[in-house]
């Protein structure tokens, strides 16, 4: 198995976590799970974006606590620190000076156009300097650290834009090579809808937790919405949200609840009984990790702060060359 320090010559792969609630099974199975899959393809780094966070979070208790929850979420899901990076984002404050630096190299218009800044405009708010400087941030959390590929989805192409084109700005302006020039990984993370059918999201008070005990966990995938047909007869998956769910958490057995389902005597009940049984049988082990692990506060705070000391070691040797390439050396 290959470690952090054995991976030098493999491609650096870089994804952010914005810690601003507990995960929920959406954030599982539509971004940790598959971020995860990552480490066998690419020297991997992920950080929890604090800093980030500020531009909506308020509650300094709250945060502390997201930041550890999320922490420990991702290592009870299966990160594993020796092949890996985990790190805060605040324990390495050479981000904010290749922010300062990226930022002198942006116009103004690139960011009123950025996603986050606009919707909030177009939605009557007057949204923080945070929120307009976002996207240089993001690109400064990028480039320090020498990303080859940024796994996003198709809607969060406008960020490695960005970042490709201020990167490129500088390598034009003070020498090719200072910045490595980063792709976007396209990656097809699933929809996972909430017990509403729409999009799950915690804003929307329709997610399912990930951690909760098997009592409450019953509890919300029972209270699910479904069609009303009679037990003996068949019925549709179409538009399910106890189907849809069942297949992201159990494709192989999938077809079987499909093929039940329409051929009668099998009713929501039994449907939503399966699903709970398949949730609890994938996260019932790492919820006794996560809680072992979150528990323990003074281990998780050391194993995130000697993941910044490694990170900070790149993000040193980056700005070393960016200092010499700008003249502040």
């Amino acid at each position: 198995m290959s470690t952090w320090a054995t991976l030098r010559l493999v491609k650096t792969s870089l994804t952010g976590i914005k810690p601003t609630h507990l995960p929920h099974l959406g954030n599982y199975l539509g971004a940790i799970r598959p971020a995860l899959s990552l480490v066998d393809r690419y020297r991997t780094l992920y950080f929890i974006a604090d800093y980030h966070a500020l531009t909506t979070v308020r509650d300094a208790d709250a945060l502390r606590s997201h930041i550890r929850d999320v922490a420990a979420t991702w290592l009870a899901c299966g990160l594993d620190p020796d092949r890996t990076l985990l790190y805060r984002q605040s324990d390495v404050p050479e981000v904010f000076e290749l922010t300062w630096v990226l930022s002198c190299l942006l116009a103004t218009g690139q960011l009123e156009r950025g996603h986050a800044y606009k919707d909030a405009v177009a939605r009557g708010e007057s949204p923080n300097a945070g929120l307009f400087n976002y996207p240089i941030l993001m690109a400064a959390d990028i480039l320090l650290y020498d990303t080859d590929v940024v796994p996003i989805g198709k809607d969060q192409k406008q960020h490695v834009e960005l970042t490709r084109d201020v990167a490129e700005r500088l390598n034009h302006l003070y020498g090719e090579g200072t910045l490595v020039v980063p792709e976007a990984l396209i990656t097809e993370a699933p929809l996972v809808p909430g017990t509403d059918g729409e999009k799950m999201s915690k804003s929307r008070g329709n997610s399912i937790p990930l951690f909760e005990s098997p009592k409450k966990l019953r509890k919300v995938i029972m209270g699910i919405k479904t069609t009303s047909e009679a037990l003996e007869d068949p019925k549709s998956v179409e538009g399910s949200t106890i189907y849809e769910l069942y297949q992201l958490i159990a494709p192989e057995r999938a077809p079987e609840m499909k093929r039940k389902l329409e051929a009668g005597g099998y009713g929501w009940g039994h449907a939503k009984q399966d699903l709970f049984d398949a949730i609890e049988g994938e996260l019932g082990p790492k919820r006794e990790a996560f809680r072992a692990i979150r528990a323990d506060e003074d281990r998780l705070d050391a194993l995130l702060h000697a993941g910044a000391g490694k990170a900070r070691e790149i993000a040193g040797r980056t700005m070393k060359r960016v200092r010499h390439a700008v003249g502040i050396d």
